[in-house]
């Protein structure tokens, strides 16, 4: 005999499933691999007609993982396989635009060659910087000044108060020593200047 509580728990179990299925559900629909799967497909087709798309979501559950624990060879592997692929198209319009015998024909052709030819080169560029990243270079300090100007690294604000009465003193003793000497010039001149004037006398 069921009870009310074995129908509430009925109840419950059915709500649970239809929410864990509507979760699964959103997850699908923006899943990348999943959608990258359906687009695989397609072009599949033409390739390998024994292929699935259960054998494309999985095949790249799997790439996914090994990249996401830092093999990066599936990814290499991919990027030279492109590379070698539009280099194969550059090559092959280049031979179709050289038999064009029209100009707008020749340069339609010879702007897709190029296009491939860049692509190519952009393709071995990104294999480059992941198989060789960039050194980060981190600038300390950059003392830019068209004028003179005096630069204390490495120095805290207390130096920078300590030493500058310091300086200071420096700069009035000179000051001091120079008017010193001034004095002493004036005074023997004087004695000279005297000394000249008595003889005279």
């Amino acid at each position: 005999m069921t009870t009310k509580k074995d129908a509430k728990n009925t109840l419950n179990l059915k709500a649970k499933t239809q929410a864990d299925k509507t979760k699964r559900m959103n997850e699908l629909a923006v899943s990348a691999n999943l959608l990258n799967a359906t687009l695989a497909e397609s072009f599949f087709k033409d390739i390998v007609s024994d292929v699935t798309l259960m054998h494309i979501v999985n095949g790249a559950k799997q790439q996914i993982a090994e990249v996401q624990a830092g093999d990066m060879t599936s990814i290499e592997a991919m990027l030279v396989s492109q590379a070698n692929s539009l280099q194969t198209m550059f090559v092959s319009l280049g031979r179709k635009a050289v038999n064009q015998t029209g100009l707008p024909q020749y340069t339609a052709m010879f702007n897709l060659a190029l296009k491939a030819q860049s692509q190519s080169r952009a393709t071995i560029q990104a294999l480059i910087e992941l198989k060789y990243p960039k050194q980060a270079t981190f600038v300390k300090q950059a003392n830019i000044s068209n004028g003179h100007q005096q630069v204390n690294n490495n120095q805290t604000n207390n130096e920078t108060i300590t030493r500058a009465p310091a300086h200071a003193q420096a700069i009035e003793h000179q000051i001091n020593e120079l008017l010193n000497d001034l004095n002493k010039s004036e005074r023997n001149y004087a004695k000279v200047d005297n000394a000249r004037t008595t003889t005279t006398s």
